[in-house]
């Protein structure tokens, strides 16, 4: 909690520090030229190079492990590192899904369309261990198990809104589901396959879920929802944060992600 609040207080003084106030400092950067990134919540960082390569690095930048076998499944889409022990690649031109061990060792694949899922949107790491995806070719949202198979499907999408979304993003946090369709918005669920609420956040790039906090960023804005409150809070960023090709918020640190390098930012507590 202590962390979350700090975090917090980062947030809302972002418009303190664009007027010349550093209230975070720059930690630490790593050069090379990343396509993407993400952190796991123990500050392990996972980078993906131009050549495929997927490194993945201590707090302190060093190395720990390296796959290098990302362009044999084609262009990936989304990482999902939420489990530190799992991390879940998906390619989604191939219908591929690759689980990889803490140390980068493959250690299944998934193949969605022997499946008979051939149009997934998204997919998430779930509670159980096993995986949410959102079949667009059935309009659901389906829970399988480790091995891929079936357990659970919601409501076809296609009856509970007029007009259907194709969520980009999937978080599983504290029994809420959070689907993110960047032209629709927010789409909160429980577990159950109870649809809770709507937020008409759209356009939000680095959208990510914090203890149920939602955060996001819009050109020059950077903005934070706490489901429940009513309040949207929207501060300005730094020109330079602004043009970062990607920002990421932890209870920890703020990532940002550059042409030439990974900034690691950290902050008065």
């Amino acid at each position: 909690m202590k962390r979350l609040i700090t975090i917090i207080s980062l947030i809302t003084s972002f418009s303190v520090y664009a007027q010349g106030d550093s209230l975070f400092s720059l930690k630490k950067f790593i050069e090379g030229e990343f396509t993407d990134f993400t952190v796991d919540n123990l500050n392990n960082i996972f980078l993906f190079n131009q050549s495929g390569q997927l490194k993945k690095l201590t707090p302190n930048g060093d190395s720990i492990a390296i796959f290098n076998d990302v362009r044999r499944y084609g262009k990936i889409n989304s990482i999902d590192v939420s489990n530190p022990l799992k991390v879940l690649l998906y390619f989604k031109d191939f219908g591929s899904v690759v689980i990889l061990d803490r140390f980068l060792s493959k250690r299944d694949v998934l193949d969605l369309r022997k499946m008979g899922l051939y149009q997934v949107s998204a997919i998430a790491q779930a509670y159980d261990n096993g995986y949410w995806i959102f079949d667009e070719q059935e309009g659901k949202l389906k829970h399988l198990n480790d091995q891929g198979l079936l357990i659970d499907q919601f409501t076809d999408f296609r009856v509970l809104f007029d007009s259907m979304p194709s969520p980009q993003f999937i978080a599983d946090q504290n029994k809420n589901l959070y689907l993110y369709d960047e032209l629709k918005g927010v789409f909160i669920f429980d577990y159950y396959g109870t649809f809770k609420q709507r937020l008409t956040f759209t356009g939000w790039k680095d959208f990510t879920v914090i203890n149920n906090i939602l955060f996001g960023r819009k050109e020059r804005e950077l903005f934070r929802y706490e489901p429940g409150t009513l309040q949207l809070q929207h501060y300005t960023v730094p020109v330079g944060m602004a043009l970062a090709l990607k920002i990421k918020i932890t209870p920890d640190h703020l990532y940002v992600l550059r042409s030439n390098r990974l900034e690691i930012y950290s902050y008065k507590r």
